[in-house]
Parts: C-alpha cells; structure tokens; sequence
C-alpha cells in the first residue's frame, strides 16, 4: 500500500466518522473533549484528584460514543478517564421532542 493509498484510506475513515458524529449527536447530552479523546456521553460525574502534583481529573462518563477512527467499536457503556490537562464538558441544547 503506497503513502497515497493511505492517506485516501484514512481520509475515507474520517469522513465516515463525522458523518456518524454528526447522526448519533442528537443521542447525547454532553460533549466532552480531553487532550487525548472526544466524547459524547448522557452522564458525566467528575472527580477533582488535587492530592497530587500535577492536579489530576478523573471522568466517568456512561452511555457514551467515543471519537476514534479505529476503534471497531465507538459506542460504550462506561468510560473512565484520568487526566492531568485540562477537560472541556459542555451540556448540549435540549432536544426538542
């Protein structure tokens, strides 16, 4: 497989996965975006480790979908997160019904 071939093959697989982004959205409540990983979730707790040096975030999120073009499989029941950078949550708009 050539330099080119790959770069159409992982063009494809990301314009694949904003086009599932972009469907499943109206599933989830929040946004959740860390330096590693996107994520949609419908529960987001967070825990504040500040004990340690640097200070450390610990997410858990459940019913979630994972931003990752080469995970099989991007919807999950729970994720955990530990972080020490700097975690954006935004709660998405209600849906209308």
């Amino acid at each position: 497989m050539s330099e080119e071939d790959l770069e159409r093959y992982e063009a494809e697989i990301e314009l694949a996965l904003v086009q599932e982004y972009r469907t499943v959205l109206p599933l989830f409540q929040y946004v959740i975006e860390t330096e590693r990983r996107f994520y949609l979730a419908n529960e987001v707790k967070v825990t504040v480790r500040d004990g340690s040096t640097p200070t450390c975030v610990e997410l858990e999120l459940a019913d979630a979908w994972v931003w990752d073009m080469y995970r099989p499989a991007r919807f999950v029941p729970s994720v955990r997160v530990l972080t020490f950078r700097d975690v954006n949550i935004e709660r998405l708009p209600e849906r209308e019904s």
